[in-house]
């Protein structure tokens, strides 16, 4: 899961994504602009569009330009109508789009894709240099922006047709959704009229006979008195076919006969037809978007000029892209307004890092050649970094990811199997991401991808299918590998994709044996004529004394069982690869899986691995997680509209036996950041019985050290926050915890009995969260630690009003709190208010004799309390010597710990102070740390020179040279 090592743009061809197709809910694209009505929609303010590239930007609806063609009022009121119609449907934000801020608008971050002119010899080249050569296209032709594609030609020939193509995920719809509002904005002004239509939903109408004005008036009721009109328009009316793959035109004139009447009716291909032969309306112009296996589909007779959407080429426009977008005003605003917004400084931080990967030519930057994929890194940075909202996971964002792309998409449209361009995909391309992970490798040879789409191949029909296949979408998934040492080979365009890829590979039933399969058809075979053997052999079994038959009979019925087990058996061979790779000891990636997907995105700060350094064996840790994520309703509801239905009963199957090996392997202790990717595969699999059986032992919650993002805290509270049984011990030590992440959690604290938050920096606004928490009514806290934190007096103030309160806490630790003396005379006042704390740690806060005498003084009159710790103050000798005389009082309840020695003994409590300055060493104030060693040193020496007693000697010499260790280790005197 990295990215890394220089790109070197040569190898690079035009194959790229495409950026975001909207779509509402699960609608289509383009379903929306077709069945536009009047009074369907209220229209409100328009959003500008802002263009980077291109033509200059305009400012709204042109008045007054449809004079000269449409004199009349009412036909001018009709167009603006229709334009404030196409404005509001194609100003519609897709559900993917809501994550990214509630008024979060495509129209301030789009960025034009480069568009290459191309020619019909172009077209004409074979299949595998398109797919399989490193060669960057021609730069002879110039490339285009919207507003020229119908400006004259070379040769000055006016062109009334353009052809757009590229592979899926290249840009096509958001081209066609830009040129529209471009001209709902007045930004077209050579196009008075302009009339869209998606093939898609021409093609679902099938042979059934339309007029185009029928065609036109349905979908856009506004313009039904203008029809007259439309052919005295000329070159000014703008007529879009997007999508033309799912039309099968036929040009010759026993296939599509002649017509010019544009109110015949006939049927919607044979309309497309004509408007192309210039037979109907031959003045009109005429842009077609296709993917490149169906560009043929039109004569190049018939075609002005041929355009190659190449995506962002310069790693400028993508930076511009990122910067766009990742700089929203309220980016990283939930849906549901929770969670803290990044401030714009992390934002400036964000796109910087990325900026600088891509500046380092990293694979990273290979990927982002496709627009879809910027997409994606922003959707994927915006779930790592911002408030996610309810139910989002990393599967479902790339689910989301592939919807977008292929949603609706057919491989072949003229194929009679109508099959599934994903579904294509997840079984070729899944098969190779598959194999790679089992071989533990990302880096593959022609010959693997050959073997992967060639495999089982035997008739005409499916070469024609696998031809489509290479040219339309296999570089969405796979791009030349950059690196040193592989040059010549592929991976998949980001790395986790491959993973997704594998994991949609098994949860799809696609990974079979030979066994299975000829253990299904036979199963399948027996299962059909079972019943009728058998009841002839019952027969015959009565006339005949043939003893063998009855044998034979039950043989039949127990073949089907026991190609069920054989199922069973390949199901738990997978679960137990899956729950291996989870809890794989890997030697490189120590960080949790979430902090390495940020890391590949962003990029490591400090040195890179030598290029001739032996490669570090791949870690694949996503792999079980989205196997997890896909089996989830929500993701098998969107892979269903994609044409890849996860059946209910394998779904359930294939989580029995996740949950089987889960509960095995899921028991032992894990390091912390395994058990946060434990924690994350529930967080993907969002299914709360399930987590719950399967961390039904977990006990202990030890995320020491992981960096909590408001992402994990989202997905440690959701998976851990509706438990039942209590957790013994929570330990988030040195975790980079704010107050927001507090809350969040708020649900897991309330199940834990130790609760530890030292070393995260939380300062008095912590503390309102920490008072709510105590005063919970659920909360059964019994040690909480808040050593090493900037709480203060202020703090404190709120800490009291919880300890007041609370009924379980017997154990606190504030050690190293910024208290100062009035931190600790506020505990003196408030102490008595709690009557069930045993141990109270104010050690190390700066305070002098008074307010360490005064909460002394409150410790030894308090009923409950047995312990207070308050060395490394800034007491002088004889307030040590007093707090140890009031501490040592036989009638007194607390003992109080301020120095290794008690008299001329050593404490007991000796290890206990001496193992948190070892521990801290390194984050306390050095210079003032060893001052205090020094001062116990001396202490120490005084009571072995002042005691007789061998044994108390050799405890004291002993203790002493622990100190002299720490001081050495501080660079002090050691002796």
């Amino acid at each position: 899961m990295r990215w890394s090592h220089p790109l070197h743009r040569t190898l690079w061809g035009p194959g790229l994504g495409r950026a975001l197709q909207p779509a509402d809910e699960y609608i289509p694209f383009l379903i929306h602009w077709i069945w536009a009505r009047k009074g369907d929609c209220t229209f409100g303010p328009h959003r500008v569009l802002i263009r980077q590239r291109g033509s200059s930007v305009g400012s709204g609806p042109p008045s007054g330009r449809h004079e000269q063609l449409f004199r009349s009022t009412s036909a001018a009121e009709a167009i603006q109508r229709h334009r404030r119609n196409l404005a509001a449907w194609f100003s519609r934000l897709p559900r993917e789009e809501r994550q990214f801020g509630p008024t979060f608008a495509l129209d301030t971050i789009h960025v034009d894709p480069v568009i290459r002119e191309s020619t019909p010899d172009e077209l004409l080249r074979p299949p595998s240099e398109l797919v399989l050569e490193h060669q960057l296209p021609p730069a002879r032709l110039p490339t285009l922006g919207l507003s020229q594609l119908f400006d004259p030609d070379a040769c000055g020939h006016r062109v009334q047709t353009v052809v757009l193509y590229g592979t899926v995920g290249t840009g096509k719809s958001t081209l066609v959704r830009k040129m529209v509002l471009d001209w709902c904005y007045g930004r077209l002004p050579a196009f008075e009229l302009l009339i869209p239509f998606s093939c898609e939903d021409l093609s679902s109408l099938g042979p059934n006979p339309a007029s185009l004005c029928q065609l036109v008036a349905q979908r856009y009721t506004p313009l039904e008195e203008i029809l007259p009109l439309m052919a005295t328009t000329g070159s000014r009316l703008l007529f879009v076919f997007h999508g033309l793959e799912h039309l099968n035109l036929d040009f010759r004139l026993a296939g599509t006969g002649l017509c010019s009447d544009p109110e015949k009716p006939e049927a919607p291909a044979a309309i497309i037809v004509n408007l192309l032969r210039k037979y109907m309306l031959p003045e009109a112009s005429i842009l077609v978007t296709t993917r490149p296996s169906a560009v043929g589909r039109i004569p190049s007779k018939y075609v002005g000029r041929y355009g190659e959407i190449c995506g962002f080429s310069d790693t400028n426009l993508q930076k511009l892209y990122f910067q766009l977008r990742l700089n929203q005003p309220d980016c990283g605003h939930s849906a549901g307004g929770v969670g803290v917004s990044p401030t714009p400084a992390q934002r400036d931080n964000l796109v910087e890092m990325l900026s600088r990967n891509l500046e380092g030519h990293h694979q990273i930057a290979a990927a982002c050649f496709l627009p879809s994929y910027c997409w994606l890194v922003c959707a994927t940075l915006h779930f790592l970094h911002a408030p996610t909202p309810v139910g989002q996971t990393l599967t479902s964002i790339y689910t989301s990811f592939l919807r977008l792309n292929f949603n609706g998409e057919m491989l072949d449209s003229t194929d009679p199997s109508k099959l599934s361009l994903m579904a294509y995909a997840a079984r070729t391309m899944g098969k190779l991401a598959y194999e790679g992970v089992s071989s533990r490798k990302t880096y593959f040879s022609e010959e693997d991808v050959h073997g992967c789409l060639e495999a089982g191949i035997r008739t005409e029909e499916e070469f024609q299918l696998l031809h489509v296949f290479r040219r339309d979408a296999l570089r969405f998934f796979l791009a030349p590998c950059v690196e040193p040492g592989h040059l010549g080979t592929f991976v998949f365009t980001v790395p986790a994709m491959q993973e997704y890829l594998a994991a949609l590979y098994i949860v799809l039933g696609l990974r079979k044996t030979t066994l299975q399969r000829v253990g299904k058809e036979v199963a399948e075979l027996v299962g059909r004529v079972g019943e009728d053997v058998g009841l002839v052999l019952g027969i015959v079994a009565k006339l005949l004394p043939l003893r063998a038959l009855p044998l034979l009979f039950n043989l039949l019925k127990v073949v089907p069982r026991v190609f069920g087990r054989v199922v069973g058996k390949s199901r738990e061979a997978v679960a137990q690869a899956m729950v291996l790779e989870m809890f794989r000891e890997e030697d490189y990636y120590n960080d949790d899986v979430l902090d390495q997907m940020d890391a590949s995105i962003l990029g490591r700060e400090g040195p890179r691995c030598h290029p001739e350094e032996p490669p570090e064996d791949e870690v694949f840790e996503l792999f079980p997680m989205f196997m997890g994520g896909l089996l989830s309703a929500h993701n098998r509801a969107m892979l269903a509209q994609l044409g890849c239905p996860i059946k209910n009963l394998d779904a359930l199957e294939n989580a029995q036996a996740i949950k089987k090996k889960l509960g095995k392997l899921g028991r032992r202790v894990l390091p912390p950041s395994e058990l946060l990717d434990h924690l994350f595969f529930h967080y993907e699999f969002q299914n709360q019985r399930f987590s719950a059986e399967v961390l039904s032992s977990l006990r202990q919650l030890n995320l020491a050290g992981v960096r909590m993002t408001p992402l994990k805290c989202t997905v440690v509270a959701a998976v851990l926050g509706t438990g039942k049984h209590a957790l013994e011990e929570v330990n988030l030590a040195s975790c980079q915890l704010d107050p927001a992440g507090l809350r969040t959690l708020m649900p897991v604290f309330l199940r834990a009995r130790k609760l530890g938050l030292q070393l995260n920096s939380l300062g008095p606004e912590a503390c309102r969260d920490l008072r709510d928490l105590l005063l919970h009514d659920q909360c059964q806290i019994t040690t909480l630690r808040l050593s090493n934190n900037p709480l203060t007096a202020t703090g404190v103030a709120l800490l009291v009003e919880g300890l007041a309160g609370n009924t379980s806490l017997t154990h606190l630790s504030l050690l190293h709190t910024g208290l100062g003396d009035e931190g600790l005379e506020l505990l003196a006042a408030q102490l008595d208010r709690n009557q069930q704390l045993q141990e109270l740690n104010v050690a190390y806060n700066g305070a002098g004799d008074t307010a360490a005498l005064a909460l002394a003084r409150a410790a030894w009159e308090h009923p409950s309390l047995e312990l207070l710790h308050l060395y490394f103050n800034e007491l002088s000798s004889e307030g040590r010597q007093t707090l140890r005389d009031l501490g040592g009082t036989a009638e007194g309840g607390a003992r109080i710990v301020v120095s290794l020695t008690e008299g001329t003994a050593v404490s007991e409590y000796w290890s206990v102070i001496l193992s948190e300055v070892q521990r801290n060493l390194n984050s306390w104030d050095r210079g003032r740390v060893q001052r205090h060693l020094e001062l116990l040193l001396q202490d120490l020496e005084d009571n072995r020179g002042a005691t007789l007693n061998p044994w108390r000697k050799a405890q004291l010499l002993r203790v002493e040279g622990e100190v002299r260790g720490l001081l050495q280790q501080l660079g002090g005197p050691g002796s």
